[in-house]
């Protein structure tokens, strides 16, 4: 093995290791991965107690009622992310960072990767905590296989792939943050972009009269077509498919960090 490529992969797993530890050691993360884990399932826990489905086919969609409480925890992942980048900005740490790597775009894929791989720890604690309870709770509330429904196994493909999805899904919700939080550098604007782009698009969707600009605003906005990827029953009648819409949100998050990555390589620190 060449002395290059050495001197290249002791880079990495050192910006890695540094980033990790940065992660790791600062209790405002700590304390957002819980609240990530935490919210998510105790607001999928009551949206599981107040469902009622007492006839069949009362149109509720058992992966959506056990798994939202995604709406909530996608917020707090949004705020670890940026977090993650704009303590370093609003401290001046960054500065140090930077000096230490002067490959700038192996610092912000570093952050990426630690980023990417808490949340995603957490947000798997928070699906299969809301999974489990949907599975004991949505039942008893009219939820059966003998109407039609997914069967609240992880057997079933369809409930399988809204809880391996909405894990997937935060922590696409979590690189979209980071890339603009490195770009735009200020927290607070950061979180305010992303929180306007996953809940006031939306908004704007449902007040459009045109039912056809309301369908694509739903199938091109980052949360409703990401989270497509909860649908377990007529999936026909969805704006955008599952894996269609987690796509769109990968388009976003790639954007996010590419507009990130162009910021921090061009500007000062």
């Amino acid at each position: 093995m060449s002395t290059g490529r050495l001197t290249t992969g002791c880079l990495i797993t050192g910006v890695l290791h540094a980033e990790w530890t940065k992660l790791r050691t600062v209790s405002a993360t700590r304390w957002l991965l819980f609240g990530v884990a935490w919210l998510t399932a105790a607001a999928g826990a009551l949206a599981d107690v107040a469902a009622r489905c007492p006839v069949s086919g009362c149109g509720l969609d058992p992966g959506r009622v056990s798994l939202t409480g995604t709406y909530l925890g996608q917020a707090v992942v949004a705020i670890f992310a940026v977090v993650a980048i704009g303590g370093e900005y609003s401290s001046g740490m960054i500065r140090t960072t930077l000096a230490a790597v002067p490959r700038r775009a192996a610092v912000l894929a570093a952050k990426a990767a630690t980023v990417g791989a808490a949340v995603l720890l957490a947000g798997a604690a928070a699906v299969l905590a809301s999974w489990l309870a949907g599975r004991l709770i949505l039942p008893g509330r009219g939820f059966t296989a003998a109407d039609g429904y997914a069967s609240l196994s992880l057997t079933d493909g369809a409930m399988l792939r809204a809880v391996a999805g909405t894990a997937l899904y935060l922590v696409l919700v979590a690189l979209l943050s980071l890339g603009i939080a490195t770009a735009v550098r200020e927290p607070a604007a950061a979180i305010g972009i992303v929180l306007a782009l996953l809940y006031v698009v939306p908004i704007i969707g449902a007040v459009v009269g045109s039912p056809g600009w309301h369908r694509h605003l739903e199938q091109v906005a980052p949360m409703t077509a990401g989270l497509a990827i909860q649908d377990t029953t007529n999936l026909g009648a969805a704006p955008i498919g599952p894996w269609a819409g987690i796509g769109v949100l990968a388009g976003w998050a790639g954007a996010g960090l590419l507009a990130g990555a162009i910021a921090l390589i061009r500007r000062d620190a």
